[in-house]
């Protein structure tokens, strides 16, 4: 199987990996996520097809630089546990590389093994517990909450 792994520089590419999202991406946001200065999508094709991918978003800060947080992976079913993630994380941080940024960072659910494991397989290191917290503003409309 051969995986071929490159950015996203186009509305229909976003648009055309639609089944790997949570839900069906729209082309208005596709537009400004390609537009948006250090937004980026990495796709990966088996013959020609999407079948994962993973998005980043350098986060700069005064007195730290340029880090990558790794903000989505996600790969089709038929084709977990082939090593895709872990490509996808590599290409992602070659590219945080490229760009300058010091290091790359993920919040991940304790309970969510199969990316721990990818992340792991990938070269990263647990810094121990984390706490997400959220403000919840409503969700963008035509998407389901949680319980709905």
């Amino acid at each position: 199987m051969d995986i071929v792994i490159r950015p996203a520089t186009t509305t229909a590419e976003l648009l055309g990996a639609g089944h790997l999202y949570d839900v069906a991406p729209r082309p208005e946001w596709a537009d400004r996520f390609l537009a948006a200065h250090g937004h980026l999508m990495l796709i990966a094709y088996v013959d020609g097809a999407p079948v994962g991918f993973v998005s980043g978003i350098e986060m700069l800060h005064p007195d730290k630089g340029t880090e990558m947080c790794l903000y989505e992976l996600s790969v089709g079913e038929p084709f977990r546990r082939r090593g895709i993630g872990r490509a996808l994380t590599h290409a992602l941080a070659a590219e945080a590389r490229r760009r300058g940024c010091y290091d790359m960072w993920v919040g991940v659910e304790r309970d969510n093994e199969a990316a721990l494991a990818a992340y792991r397989s990938a070269g990263a290191a647990d810094e121990g517990g984390f706490a997400m917290l959220t403000w919840d503003f409503g969700s963008p409309a035509g998407t389901l909450q949680p319980g709905s």
